[in-house]
């Protein structure tokens, strides 16, 4: 993943994670109950969702999941009065994306190349053109979109067992450091890979050049 794919998701995801977070805990301070500021959280992030999407002028595969997720989570949430729906959702998200992390690593296009065609929009042909010539490219998605979905899998367990054991105010926050945490495993994973396997290809092409 290149430096401005990186910032551009970094900025993207302290977005999508802060407005919520930030606006639960301030409607909280003021005494505004937990369902009622959960719900207003998820509602700027829904708001942010819909003012993106606008701007763009596109609708993405991911915010069509991030949408229909958070409507799942409104809809539990005012049928059962339970706010913790409302974090419970996150690891909804998390499981359907990982599942198609997984999946799309052995069929079709994997998840990890439309997320850099994504970041990527003036590059995305050239891209798809260099998945479908080079093997090792291929090779490189599937194993990325295997190790981001078994992790986006894990968070999602490891949420749902935090949510029914913690305090709702507490969760609000730990909830959004369980994504912080593992996405900053992720991404570091991303790097490591990427760097090993250009030093690895790069020790593979240098003989032919000598050769020549």
């Amino acid at each position: 993943m290149q430096r401005n794919q990186m910032t551009a998701m970094i900025r993207s995801m302290a977005w999508d994670l802060g407005l919520p977070v930030a606006t639960y805990y301030a409607l909280h301070a003021v005494g505004t109950g937990d369902t009622a500021a959960l719900l207003a959280g998820t509602a700027a992030a829904g708001a942010r969702l819909v003012w993106v999407a606008a701007r763009s002028r596109t609708i993405s595969a991911f915010s069509a999941v991030m949408a229909a997720v958070f409507g799942v989570g409104l809809l539990f949430t005012l049928l059962t009065g339970d706010a913790r729906f409302l974090l419970i959702k996150h690891s909804a998200m998390a499981a359907v994306i990982g599942s198609l992390f997984l999946i799309t690593a052995f069929r079709g296009r994997p998840l990890t190349l439309a997320a850099q065609q994504s970041f990527m929009p003036d590059r995305s042909t050239e891209l798809a053109e260099t998945f479908a010539a080079d093997p090792d490219v291929r090779h490189g998605h599937r194993v990325a979109s295997l190790v981001w979905g078994s992790g986006l899998l894990v968070e999602a367990v490891v949420r749902v067992v935090l949510v029914l054991a913690l305090p709702l105010d507490v969760m609000v926050g730990v909830s959004t450091l369980l994504t912080v945490v593992t996405f900053a495993a992720l991404i570091a994973w991303n790097g490591r890979y990427i760097s090993r396997r250009t030093r690895l290809t790069s020790r593979v092409v240098e003989p032919e050049l000598v050769a020549v």
